[in-house]
């Protein structure tokens, strides 16, 4: 209901395009393209594919954008260096600045007004990279200071794709870009270097950056739609990290102290860690361990991403309105097509509401949008404390596809 219709749309549309097309396709070429009977969630399988594709459509789409935009900013800034001016923070395709009302132009000079300069930014990165490259290999040996160096130098990028695609459809897939980093340094570092160590650290790296800078956009926006100083949320988000190092190490050692954490047969399997411990083996034996024509889709998802953009690029408003946006239709290519069917049924019912009542819709919309996801949320808190307390839902329910259902039903004799 917060989204764009176009972005639902786009979802729904990825969805349709793999859980409805490719995966079935891929799955019936199962013992020919991959080995057959491997587990789901082994790369060497098809989980290979819907990792990778993904990456592969998001990785074009940032890309694309992020050199637009680069473009954009610079000859913006170096226009407005001499005309003594803010720089816009919208600019239309004639390169001229938008008409905003009188409630926008305050929040731009509140926000405006306390930003953090440019050299503190940069000369903050370059420190903390320099702590990084410095302390990393003395914890992990086999992880070289050259592996933490190229990190930092590509993360700006994977940073830039993942803060557009979540602002665009509010999912921040760093785990995606941290699968991409590990699986490139575990085959860079080889077994006989310790390439396990390294492609896990690194996929530890990559993440951590990402997913912050992502949040830490989704805030400045939030800080700006609230008259906040975005000095004094960056300030608070540096408190909040400092206490974050304190915290959770002890919440973790709580955890595995009191519970059985990692047994694969106890009540907290911990099960990503052996999933990406795996991703981590299998980056040891390069690119050429992913199934058959993985690397060929993913080129063909990378370029269609790109040609897409360039084509929305070209075209006039109100046709590239109607042309989907690939960062959207990437997510449900891993995440699965039901948050899409989730964000379309939303989208229709902001639809049909607009309809009944257009000035209703356009006030409260959002706020029901809000309600709805904080209601979710604060029912993970009693969750968490009722699965603490090993207190079982009477019933369960759960939908699987019909070759799913197939099985079952022969096992269970029906």
């Amino acid at each position: 209901m917060i989204c764009p219709r176009v972005v639902t749309i786009s979802m729904l549309i990825g969805g349709i395009i793999s859980w409805g097309i490719m995966w079935p396709l891929i799955s019936k070429r199962e013992g020919d393209w991959y080995p057959h009977g491997i587990p789901e969630s082994s790369i060497k399988g098809i989980n290979g594919y819907k990792v990778f594709v993904c990456v592969s459509l998001i990785l074009g789409d940032g890309l694309y954008n992020f050199l637009k935009v680069l473009y954009i900013s610079v000859s913006t800034i170096y226009r407005d260096m001499r005309k003594r001016m803010t720089i816009p923070l919208k600019i239309n395709s004639t390169d001229v600045v938008a008409e905003v009302s009188a409630i926008e132009k305050r929040r731009d000079e509140v926000f405006m007004k306390d930003t953090i300069p440019v050299w503190i930014a940069a000369s903050g990165y370059v420190g903390l990279a320099a702590i990084s490259t410095a302390v990393i290999p003395q914890f992990f040996p086999h992880m070289k200071w050259y592996y933490v160096f190229i990190s930092y130098v590509f993360a700006p990028v994977m940073a830039f794709c993942n803060a557009y695609g979540a602002g665009l459809t509010d999912q921040n897939l760093a785990y995606n870009y941290g699968k991409v980093a590990l699986f490139a340094f575990a085959a860079w570092a080889g077994a006989e270097h310790g390439g396990v160590i390294v492609g896990l650290v690194t996929c530890g790296v990559m993440k951590s950056f990402v997913a912050t800078s992502a949040d830490l956009m989704q805030d400045f926006k939030t800080g700006h739609l609230t008259l906040s100083s975005p000095r004094s949320m960056f300030l608070s988000q540096l408190i909040g990290n400092f206490m974050g190092c304190i915290i959770a190490p002890l919440t973790f050692w709580l955890f595995y102290e009191a519970f059985d954490v990692g047994n694969p047969d106890g009540e907290y399997k911990a099960p990503f860690a052996l999933i990406y411990r795996n991703m981590a083996i299998l980056g040891v034996e390069g690119f050429s361990a992913l199934p058959s024509h993985c690397l060929q889709i993913c080129c063909g998802a990378f370029i269609f991403s790109v040609v897409v953009n360039v084509i929305r690029g070209k075209l006039p408003d109100r046709i590239s309105a109607y042309i989907p946006l690939p960062m959207a239709m990437a997510i449900p290519f891993y995440v699965g097509s039901y948050f899409a069917i989730d964000m379309c049924v939303g989208s229709a019912i902001l639809f049909i509401w607009h309809k009944i009542d257009y000035k209703k819709a356009e006030t409260f919309g959002p706020t029901m949008a809000s309600g709805l996801i904080c209601g979710e949320g604060l029912w993970i808190v009693p969750e968490a404390i009722l699965s603490l307390t090993k207190v079982k839902p009477p019933i369960c329910m759960k939908f699987l596809s019909n070759q799913m259902n197939q099985k079952v039903d022969k096992f269970l004799h029906i």
